[in-house]
């Protein structure tokens, strides 16, 4: 049936349908000319002494089985800072896809050849604002149409599937006998007929159809699910420090640089050629792997150096190691020397 509306040919159901490729863009976009950075911030910013401590303390108060000796009794022997630049690439993308779908038909419109449905791309959807993910759910015009429901064949009743459609079941009460077995009298449920009303459908033997509503029609239609997503990629510049680097990506820094428009450009003059050559290559990737089936809204990119302390500190004579990182002085300690039971590290 659906072959017929013209772009929408393959239209299947059960909210499995594939992507669909956006239309080419009129005119590529313009490249700008190379403009100058304000002067890049390299300097390593450090935190006290004392508000290491603190961070570590509140890191530690936290672990319901991490013992604070090691607080009490700790001290600092060395702190070392290091801030590795972070880049990050973030496109903000839409990404649209068809549905058949279907609801009972109660008098709606029903309108498919009254003109050409519109395309996919050609439906207006409001998107939220840049980089918040978001979907909706767009029934498209003139693509609706009338079907009769085949599980009931149009009869609005479906055969009660709790007595077969015989409208009655073994009687619960003497299991079919007629008999109560404790004086051979007639059953009192069933007055001896060893049968008793079916209560799913009170008796009549068939049930309201649940796939019509008890219509015997159905509002067959398509359906245009619209998702706004934000693809993201970072690149940690190469450090010393030791900590893992997965444990930046949920904290922020000193913002250096930001770029955001519909296709934003490469890093240009940044003193880490590093930071460059991963700012080409992200977004080269980004262009290549995001137009494919959902178009490109917005990207932003951002530079970021990220603070990493490195603390030093002895407790019964031996040495370990927590690091205080972020703005947010988030904590890691994989080798806190004091637990009391078997937890995870975080």
């Amino acid at each position: 049936m659906f072959d017929s509306v013209p772009g929408y040919e393959g239209t299947s159901g059960g909210g499995d349908g594939a992507y669909l490729p956006p239309p080419m863009p009129s005119m590529p976009m313009p490249v700008p000319e190379a403009s100058s950075h304000p002067e890049w911030h390299d300097n390593i910013p450090s935190i006290s002494e004392g508000r290491a401590w603190e961070a570590f303390e509140d890191y530690v108060s936290s672990k319901c089985c991490y013992s604070s000796g090691p607080i009490r009794d700790g001290v600092i022997t060395n702190m070392e800072s290091f801030a590795p630049y972070r880049y990050r690439l973030e496109t903000f993308t839409e990404a649209r896809s068809t549905e058949l779908s279907q609801e009972p038909y109660t008098g709606q419109c029903v309108d498919a050849g009254i003109q050409r449905a519109p395309g996919p791309w050609e439906i207006a959807a409001q998107p939220p604002s840049y980089f918040t993910e978001h979907e909706d759910t767009i029934r498209v015009p003139y693509t609706s149409s009338l079907k009769k429901c085949e599980p009931c064949d149009g009869m609005g009743m479906k055969p009660c599937s709790s007595c077969t459609g015989t409208g009655s079941k073994v009687c619960s009460q003497c299991n079919g006998s007629g008999q109560c077995a404790d004086n051979n009298t007639a059953c009192y449920n069933c007055n001896g007929s060893g049968r008793e009303k079916c209560s799913s459908c009170s008796g009549s033997g068939s049930k309201m159809c649940n796939t019509c509503d008890g219509k015997g029609k159905l509002l067959v239609f398509v359906n245009l699910k619209v998702k706004w997503s934000t693809e993201k990629d970072d690149y940690v510049a190469q450090d010393s420090s030791g900590l893992r680097m997965e444990k930046l990506v949920k904290v922020s820094g000193k913002e250096l640089f930001r770029d955001a428009q519909i296709m934003v450009y490469p890093v240009l003059g940044f003193p880490d050629v590093s930071v460059a050559q991963a700012s080409e290559r992200l977004i080269r990737d980004h262009q290549v792997k995001y137009t494919k089936n959902s178009r490109i809204l917005q990207q932003r990119q951002t530079i970021e150096l990220i603070t990493i302390t490195k603390v030093n500190y002895t407790w019964k004579e031996k040495p370990y190691v927590y690091y205080v990182y972020g703005n947010e002085l988030k904590v890691n300690a994989e080798d806190y020397p004091a637990t009391c039971c078997c937890c995870s590290v975080m």
